[in-house]
């Protein structure tokens, strides 16, 4: 296969993985673990991904990646990490869903729930629970980020100030290597820390392809977190913060 076909198939699988390894695309493609390399390179110089230890991920630095090409990254962990994480929510209670795809996920898996009060600033999770027959849905208004239907700005903090929610669900675009939660843009950022502040019981959703990436800003430490939801095994630092915290981890989708 040549170059030309190989970066856009390079490019489909980091986006569906998070994450692609060397020797894994010199055996898929039939070619040397060299040519391998001058592909990555090529692709990072070009700004589409970030090379890492063994091989590469979807680019990141301080801009994140588009909302629709998020749906698809990491999909089938994002997915386990959804049902896991909606069987956690009991019926008859309130809840509080940011922006993000994984908290996306996690709305489609609630719709069958009973007696809900969802409050959110993603206008992605409104429309897919506006036609869930027992969930009523509050969105918190403010100003609409066209690229992701997030809603964010001071009217959005205003009316998330006026709830005591029972579960605030919240994503974030990086996790640090010390337990940091981080994303990218200052207004979101703030939204998720009234959101914490309002919550009886704070629940993150996070796969693993986010302990790969970075961003800017930084929301709160995991200690901060009640439950932390993923699809991997972190490694050892930030499992020295959940052993020195009240965060519970829960490994979605293990046996």
């Amino acid at each position: 296969m040549s170059m030309s076909l190989r970066h856009p198939e390079i490019l489909d699988l980091i986006r569906a993985s998070g994450h692609v390894e060397v020797e894994e695309l010199a055996t898929r493609f039939g070619v040397s673990v060299q040519t391998i390399r001058r592909d990555l390179s090529d692709l990072a110089e070009m700004g589409r991904i970030e090379r890492v230890h063994g091989g590469a991920i979807l680019a990141s630095g301080t801009v994140n990646i588009a909302y629709d090409e998020r749906r698809s990254l990491n999909s089938d962990a994002k997915s386990i990490i959804a049902n896991y994480c909606a069987q956690m929510i009991p019926n008859e209670c309130s809840v509080f869903l940011n922006i993000g795809t994984t908290t996306e996920a996690v709305a489609r898996r609630l719709q069958n729930h009973k007696g809900l009060l969802v409050v959110t600033n993603n206008m992605n999770i409104a429309t897919v629970l506006g036609d869930a027959p027992e969930v009523d849905v509050i969105v918190t208004g403010g100003a609409l980020r066209p690229s992701d239907g997030g809603l964010v700005g001071p009217f959005t903090n205003q009316t998330i100030r006026q709830f005591k929610f029972d579960y605030a669900i919240i994503g974030c675009s990086a996790l640090g290597e010390e337990g940091e939660l981080f994303d990218f843009d200052d207004q979101e950022v703030e939204a998720s820390r009234i959101i914490l502040q309002s919550a009886r019981t704070s629940v993150l959703v996070a796969d693993g392809s986010k302990f790969l990436r970075t961003a800017p800003i930084k929301i709160a430490d995991l200690s901060a977190i009640d439950h932390f939801v993923t699809d991997i095994d972190p490694d050892k630092r930030v499992r020295h913060v959940l052993e020195t915290s009240k965060t519970t981890l829960h490994i979605a989708g293990e046996k």
